[in-house]
């Protein structure tokens, strides 16, 4: 039994992540008592892994347009009340050295640790209390007539809630859950916040996998295990959107950036297609090298624009197989048009993606039409937010996620 066995809180956030840190230490700058439970043994988790450990803590081009959600506009007010701009100045404040990567993705000098220091430090400085290595047992709303007591102190207390963990019993006037979602559970991640919220009524949008690698069985696995570890710049798109970035071949299937990001939007069953050559007007440039170097070899040709070793794999499994060995001066208008469009336009069927495990959110969530978007407060129930990644609003890869994080807490924070 811990020294906080029976003890009254104004507010109990679930989760020790990015949003339940920042949550926490904003609500008790407004002079709230706050307590942060969690059952890892460690805060912030996810932090530490991020950006391969340099942590993308947010991005200078945040835009509503960057999230994917059921409602759509549900993410706007809160993106707009606490912006880049403001954690970026928290970040300042304690002197963390970063750097903008690409895109306007803002990457610590030294350690994601960094980012995580600077949240502790702020709920340190703000008397937050963090019980880490505690497993929530039941959370109980108190009927309002009970809820109107005395504190121990002897004054009117508007107590709503009774939590009881492995450790003790709490009693709060709200509770926010930044519990996350199930992605990457070699961390403790769990789908414990969505039960929470299904328990007081709420409606849960499937939760799925997205920012994850794209797993491949048909004949074209051989080719991504065979360069695996191959990167290449490509435009990967659908008929819903497209993204201009790197993509890895893996002995799975495929992954990196491009990958990551399409896969958010990509359905089970459908194809997808990837320009491998997004910088060059392939159908113009073998016309010109026609002319020029007429004896040169497809392959060789293709090899100078990526590698020799992808040249030789891709080209064996393609529709362009039979022409691989062919000179330039060889090919027709047609041909060249033909290899143009195969280079341009590769279509590819992903058999599925590599799950929550190395998934870095989810897509899905508390369903935002039962939370305001100005408080994160249910509709359903008094006193019970939702903040973080356990609501349905999903970023792009690049910080969008953790500013959603900042964001969304700082929304909480301000109406506890």
């Amino acid at each position: 039994m811990n020294q906080l066995a029976t003890s009254e809180w104004d507010v109990i956030v679930l989760g020790a992540g990015a949003a339940g840190l920042h949550c926490a230490s904003l609500a008790a700058a407004r002079g709230r008592r706050v307590l942060v439970i969690d059952h890892a043994n460690k805060a912030g988790k996810k932090i530490l892994m991020s950006g391969g450990g340099r942590c993308n803590f947010t991005n200078y081009y945040i835009e509503p347009s960057c999230y994917l959600s059921q409602n759509p506009h549900f993410c706007k007010s809160a993106l707009s009340r606490y912006t880049q701009w403001d954690f970026i100045a928290l970040v300042d404040k304690y002197g963390v050295a970063y750097h903008e990567k690409k895109l306007g993705q803002l990457f610590c000098d030294g350690k994601s640790s960094d980012i995580l220091n600077v949240l502790l430090q702020e709920c340190e400085q703000q008397g937050v209390h963090i019980q880490l290595k505690e497993s929530i047992k039941q959370i109980t709303p108190l009927p309002i007539a009970a809820s109107q007591n005395m504190d121990s102190a002897g004054q009117e207390s508007d107590t709503r809630w009774h939590i009881v963990t492995d450790q003790g019993h709490y009693h709060c006037q709200s509770v926010v859950v930044a519990t996350g979602g199930p992605s990457i559970p070699t961390l403790g991640a769990t789908g414990f916040g969505y039960e929470l919220a299904q328990q007081y009524g709420h409606k849960v949008i499937e939760p799925r996998a997205a920012l994850v690698p794209l797993t491949i069985s048909d004949h074209w696995k051989s080719v991504c295990s065979a360069l695996s570890g191959t990167s290449v710049p490509v435009t990967v798109s659908n008929n819903r959107q497209d993204f201009v970035e790197d993509m890895l071949f893996t002995h799975r299937g495929l992954s990196g950036p491009a990958i990551l990001q399409i896969s958010s939007y990509w359905s089970e069953g459908e194809s997808i297609f990837i320009d491998l050559l997004p910088q060059l007007d392939v159908a113009a440039e073998l016309r010109r090298e026609q002319h020029g170097r007429p004896k040169i070899q497809l392959k060789t040709w293709l090899a100078e624009h990526t590698t020799q070793r992808f040249a030789d794999i891709w080209l064996e499994t393609s529709p362009l197989a039979a022409l691989m060995s062919d000179s330039l001066a060889s090919f027709n208008g047609e041909q060249m048009d033909e290899i143009a469009a195969a280079l341009h336009r590769w279509s590819i069927k992903p058999s599925g993606t590599e799950g929550y495990r190395t998934a870095e959110v989810v897509l899905g969530g508390v369903d935002t039409a039962e939370l305001s978007s100005k408080s994160m407060e249910s509709k359903r129930q008094p006193g019970l937010f939702f903040i973080g990644e356990v609501v349905d609003v999903t970023g792009h890869l690049g910080g969008f996620n953790f500013q959603w994080a900042w964001s969304s807490a700082a929304a909480a924070a301000e109406n506890l």
